[in-house]
Order: structure tokens, then C-alpha cells, then sequence
């Protein structure tokens, strides 16, 4: 019988969410590397770069991957001839781990957590409370997995209850298409099978948490040995996934997916529900055991382990914005699929913001900021430590913004938009009739972006933290030019190009 002592829990905690907000899972960015080798398409292949990049700057820098460090999910399978030490419940030990690793003042983490979803959405300021999972087992050891879920690949989470004769490959085809790029692919695809809605949902997420297998799994079959039928599926949704041409950041290419993880369970003879849940590129989690001999002892990976890939800026290629002069007239010069490189001042505003400039607006009140000729930037960054002019900045997911783009083109003199994957029909919509334009950042850079914020201070709605309006000064801020003055996506011409050839391969 092993005692686990109440500090040894939070501690581990603590350092886990600290680890992983800066160190990938070394398999899965070895299996980016591999794929940043294969990739062809252009667009894809630079995107990649910059996650390749990114990841190596933060393990460098003790920085987060992302802007977007998660909501807290933490799954515990404790041994039942387990003592605890601790004035304190479980789920509040883990919480004031939680808090410890979010303000840690070295390197503060985004706090996103909204208390009273429904209602005030209030920020608790140290994103807590953590979302945990049970399992009782035998033994006297707790084993933990961490794990920080962003909100642009939860929000891609799906759950369908299928009839017991319907193909789930068919429905994972149809339905990942659905999903856009705000779940940022590369990623991993869990898919959970089995037992009831909400069981499969809790496989689904266990699922990503296991090491990057797939090649293990080819090596298999290349052997001749027999595979198990998850495994066989496992293959199949890989290859037809990929064959999708989804590519990195939607952008088109070769790898959508690195792996697809499956956990299934018995379930009713008149059932099949299926859940799918995507991690992105920034894919993060750590798993340990306490067996009461003190805090856990993380595993540090080796820096040369990591991909050879440095991306710098094409100054070639790239075209050069200066923000501070921007008119619609060059806005509408831009092509789809451009390069450019941002130098001057940008304003940032995400959902909370924009819902409190439509609430100004309706109520005829004046703005707080001037959005004239200006560009903003759909962020919630993390705060700056040290000598940072702004801690990791990386874009969110832009549709989220869509309902409001007709507003802020019509009503507050905006003329372009820099945000994460895809825009929706609405968005396209607006833009077009406002020759504006929508630039898109990489999803999954967020240090690297960072590093060209100069200056940054905030103009309005300070107190909603880091949904606040800011104002950042940039130098050569890489962008991809997604939606042009014409309403032209490169999120739908990209993917429909890399289908076509990768068909036309297969059938070669």
C-alpha cells in the first residue's frame, strides 16, 4: 500500500502542464518532420516549417506552443489500495496544480476557462477548475495523463450515434470535410466506438493521448502479419483521410492526419454511437505515475532530437504591407495564395470584443477605437514574461468572427482581417461586397509569430483580459493571403487541387 501525499500530486501537476506547454510529444513531432519530407504542395510544406519551427523555439525558450494553452483534461486511473495524505479532495488537488502551472510567473500560461458558460462567462483567472476522469483499478500506484485541449480543435469535436449496419469510414469521410482547418492539420483523429454517447466521446479523447503507432501498425502489415480489425481500419481511414487533400491548414497537400487513434467498447445490439476528436498541431500531453515516493520526475527531451527545419521569411517572394499606409486600393491588389509580410500597427479583437463593438454600434454609441483603413488580428495572446513585448500570439479560428464581419466592414471602416483557417460563406460573403480582404497566420506558431510583435498595449475592454482590444506593432509578420478583394478562397481552391492529384496518382 503506497500514500500519496497531497503536495507530491499538486506539484506533478503543476510541473506536467508547465512541460507540456512547451515541449511537443517528441513522436508526434518526429512524425510532423517525416511528413514535412513528403509534403509537396508549396503551401503546406512552408506551413509545416513554421510549426516545425515554432516547436523547436519553445522547447528552447520554455515559451507555450500556443497561444491558446487549453482547458486542463486530466485522466487518473487510481490504484484502489491507494492512501491519500491530503486535507484536500482529488479534483481540488489537481485544480490548485492547475492554478500553480497557469501564473507561474517564469512562464505564465492563457487562462480560458469561463465560469457560468451560459450566463456572465466570467474568466476564473487561473484556468480552473480541470475536467477530470476516473477509473479505479487495482494496484497502489495513480497513473495521470495531462493533457491541454485547445478550444479551436474541441470545438471540431463530433458525435454521431450511427445505426449498427452503417459504415463508419463513410461517415468520417463525409464528416471531416465538415470540420474546416480551425482544428489545425496535421493532427491526430481519436475516434471512440462503442458503449454510449458519452462513453464514446471520453474513448475518443483517451484515444489521442497514446503515442504515435501508425507506422508500427504499416510495419506490420508490411510483414505479412495478420491485423486486428481496428487496426485494419486504422489504416484505411488514414490513407482515405489524407486522400482528401486537406493538407496542413487546409491549404492543400499531402498529410491531413499523422495517425488515427481508436479505443472502442461493447455496446447495444441496437446501437453504434462513434465520436471523433481531432488534436492539432499543437498536440500536447504527458503521462506519469506517483507510486509515493515523492513528485513525479518528468522526462526532458534531448533538443537534437528534434526535425532540421528553420523556416525564415522569402523576402523574395514575400511582398512587404506597410499597415500604417494600407488603403483599399492595395488591399485589392492582393492575390489569393500571396505572401505577405506585415510591418506597422495592427488592432486585435476576438469574440468578446467584437460582440461589445455590436452592442456600441446598436445602441449608438461611439467606438473606442478607430477601425479606419485598419487591419485586426483575431488573437487572445498570452502575456508577455521578461523582456517579451507580448507573450505567444498565434490567430484563432476566424469563422467564429463571421457573424460579425458584415458589421465591421459596413460600420467601423475595417478593410481586411488576419485569423486561423477558412472563412464560412457569410464571411466570404462580406468580404467580397466590402473588397476587403481575410490574411491567414499559421495555426500552431504562435512563438514564432510573437517574435516579430515590437510593441504591443492595450486600447479597450481591458477588463476581459486577453480577449481585450490591443494595438501591436509588428515587423515582417508572415501571412498567407486567404480570401482575396474578390471573394476567391485558397481554402477551397487548395484542398480541391490536391484531391484531384492525389487521385490521379493512385489511378497512375
Amino acid at each position: 500500500m503506497s500514500t500519496i501525499k497531497q503536495e507530491d500530486l499538486i506539484q506533478s501537476v503543476a510541473d506536467a502542464f508547465q512541460h507540456i506547454s512547451y515541449y511537443h510529444p517528441l513522436d508526434y513531432i518526429q512524425a510532423l518532420g517525416e511528413a514535412y519530407e513528403r509534403e509537396e504542395s508549396p503551401a503546406a510544406k512552408d506551413a509545416i516549417a513554421q510549426i516545425l519551427t515554432n516547436s523547436r523555439m519553445c522547447a528552447e525558450g520554455h515559451r507555450p506552443i500556443c497561444q491558446d494553452t487549453g482547458i486542463c483534461v486530466v485522466f487518473m486511473k487510481v490504484g484502489m489500495d491507494v492512501r491519500w495524505d491530503s486535507k484536500l479532495s482529488v479534483q481540488e488537488m489537481v485544480d490548485e496544480g492547475v492554478r500553480r502551472a497557469y501564473l507561474n510567473p517564469d512562464n505564465k500560461l492563457r487562462a480560458s476557462v469561463l465560469a457560468d458558460p451560459v450566463g456572465a462567462r466570467k474568466n476564473t483567472k487561473d484556468n480552473t477548475p480541470a475536467v477530470i476522469h476516473y477509473e479505479l483499478v487495482p494496484g497502489d500506484e495513480v497513473e495521470i495523463t495531462c493533457a491541454a485541449k485547445g478550444g479551436g480543435s474541441e470545438n471540431k469535436s463530433k458525435l454521431v450515434c450511427l445505426n449498427p449496419s452503417d459504415s463508419i469510414v463513410d461517415w468520417v469521410l463525409k464528416t471531416v470535410p465538415t470540420m474546416g482547418a480551425g482544428w489545425c492539420p496535421p493532427g491526430i483523429l481519436g475516434i471512440g466506438v462503442g458503449g454510449t454517447p458519452e462513453k464514446a466521446a471520453v474513448l475518443a479523447k483517451e484515444a489521442i493521448m497514446a503515442p504515435v503507432d501508425i507506422h508500427l501498425v504499416k510495419a506490420k502489415k508490411a510483414r505479412g502479419e495478420t491485423l486486428t480489425r481496428i487496426e485494419e481500419l486504422r489504416l484505411e481511414l488514414l490513407d482515405k483521410v489524407n486522400a482528401l487533400g486537406i493538407g496542413a491548414q487546409g491549404l492543400g497537400g499531402l498529410t491531413t492526419v499523422l495517425d488515427v487513434k481508436i479505443n472502442d467498447y461493447p455496446t447495444h445490439a441496437a446501437s453504434l454511437p462513434v465520436a471523433m476528436i481531432p488534436n492539432c498541431a499543437a498536440t500536447r500531453h504527458i503521462h506519469f505515475v506517483l507510486d509515493g515516493s515523492g513528485p513525479a520526475e518528468l522526462p526532458q527531451p534531448k533538443l537534437e532530437d528534434w526535425p532540421k527545419v528553420t523556416w525564415k521569411a522569402d523576402t523574395k517572394k514575400a511582398r512587404r504591407v506597410n499597415l500604417d499606409t494600407l488603403t483599399k486600393a492595395e488591399v485589392a491588389g492582393w492575390k489569393p495564395g500571396d505572401t505577405l509580410l506585415l510591418n506597422g500597427k495592427m488592432l486585435t479583437g476576438r469574440d468578446a470584443a467584437h460582440k461589445r463593438i455590436q452592442d456600441l454600434l446598436s445602441r449608438g454609441q461611439k467606438l473606442p477605437v478607430d477601425f479606419s483603413n485598419r487591419v485586426i488580428y483575431y488573437v487572445g495572446p498570452v502575456d508577455p514574461v521578461r523582456d517579451e513585448a507580448m507573450g505567444p500570439a498565434g490567430p484563432t479560428t476566424a469563422t467564429r468572427m463571421d457573424k460579425f464581419t458584415e458589421m465591421m466592414l459596413a460600420k467601423t471602416g475595417l478593410i481586411a482581417m488576419i485569423g486561423k483557417a477558412e472563412r464560412g460563406p457569410t464571411g466570404i460573403e462580406a468580404i467580397k461586397k466590402h473588397k476587403a480582404a481575410y490574411l491567414m497566420a499559421v495555426g500552431g506558431a504562435a512563438y514564432l509569430v510573437s517574435k516579430a510583435i515590437r510593441n504591443a498595449k492595450v486600447l479597450a475592454f481591458e477588463d476581459i483580459g486577453m480577449e481585450a482590444i490591443y494595438e501591436f506593432e509588428v515587423q515582417d509578420m508572415p501571412v498567407t493571403v486567404a480570401v482575396d478583394s474578390e471573394g476567391q478562397s485558397v481554402h477551397e481552391t487548395g484542398p480541391k487541387e490536391w484531391r484531384v492529384k492525389i487521385e490521379n496518382r493512385k489511378a497512375a
